[in-house]
């Protein structure tokens, strides 16, 4: 069967290190890489590869296509006319990937997040111009999130192109680290701040203040990514509801309507069956899209995960393509 897999990252250093300075990252408070163990291969180490060993991964693990988006230090660490070029840079190095290998790769836009003002702009030439499938943002940019007005133009313009946002998390901003994460081992502060949990928090605060700051109700059309089976949103929309009840009149459905019907999630990294099962009852099989997080998780993994899952056979062609098909206008 078709498989599309959509939270799959490069990077290209070469571009990386011409426009993002130590000080940015440092400001952002990127932990140190995660620790590997012995006989596997660094995820960093694998990044930029896309050629002989992705394929072999990818192939091996019976994946047809992956949606490939920058990882790590990108533009949203770079203020101004840099930031902007970096985006242009990325985007283009990424259209001629997805050129040269048409039936292997798609791409989401990288944006200049730092100049809000610049990225309708650059991702109507990314889907224009570049054929790119919608964007990918990581976390908070300068404390902002998508609710903040800066960015209202970037959401009108995803919706004039019909093309989704993917929210990727990011490392938390320094005040959360330091406030939540901090006094710990070495080493655990990165696991609970970022892909322990503290990831997830972030990508599902981040959907539901653009759900009680009415961003959803503003742009009715707007369609939204998050991975990693819905960043624990599935398990908590129940609760939202009641608790939110007496206080959400300014809203025009339900926190949990409005995310279903506007919010798309994928697989991404998490291969166990109990969040499938929730993500499944909650978001429905409509909603839910494999990914695997790839180099930060093996193909293999996802292909596990799979073989595991039982539907009938429409709904895991849903899930293996159907719908990424159908959201991202992918061609077989």
């Amino acid at each position: 069967m078709r498989v599309v897999a959509l939270e799959e990252h490069f990077t290209v250093p070469a571009l990386a290190s011409k426009y993002v300075k130590p000080e940015a990252v440092a400001k952002r408070g990127h932990f140190k890489g995660r620790n590997v163990a012995p006989g596997k291969s660094s995820p960093l180490e694998l990044l930029p590869e896309i050629g002989e060993k992705r394929f072999k991964s990818m192939d091996d693990a019976g994946i047809t296509v992956q949606v490939l988006s920058n990882s790590g230090a990108g533009p949203d660490l770079v203020p101004g006319p840099d930031g902007i070029t970096l985006a242009k840079g990325v985007n283009d190095y990424l259209a001629g990937v997805v050129t040269k290998h048409p039936k292997r790769f798609a791409g989401f836009a990288s944006l200049p997040m730092a100049s809000p003002d610049a990225c309708a702009d650059e991702l109507r030439r990314a889907v224009k111009d570049l054929k790119m499938v919608g964007a990918m943002i990581h976390g908070t940019t300068e404390g902002r999130f998508l609710d903040h007005p800066g960015y209202d133009g970037l959401l009108a313009a995803a919706v004039e192109l019909d093309v989704p946002i993917y929210i990727h998390p990011n490392v938390p901003s320094m005040d959360v680290r330091q406030a939540y994460y901090s006094n710990l081992p070495e080493g655990s502060d990165r696991v609970l701040a970022t892909a322990g949990w503290g990831w997830h928090s972030e990508v599902a605060i981040h959907i539901l203040r653009m759900v009680f700051a009415g961003t959803f109700d503003k742009h009715p059309k707007l369609k939204m990514v998050i991975g990693h089976m819905g960043e624990m949103l599935p398990v908590m929309l129940a609760r939202l509801d009641e608790v939110a009840a007496a206080d959400i009149g300014h809203l025009k459905r339900p926190p949990s309507q409005t995310i279903v019907e506007q919010v798309w999630i994928t697989t991404s990294g998490i291969f166990s069956q109990p969040p499938f099962v929730a993500a499944l009852q909650t978001f429905g099989i409509d909603r839910i899209m494999f990914s695997v997080d790839y180099p930060f998780a093996p193909d293999a993994r996802g292909r596990d995960f799979l073989n595991e899952v039982a539907l009938a056979p429409a709904d895991m062609a849903k899930l293996c393509h159907g719908n990424a098909d159908a959201l991202l206008k992918l061609k077989a």
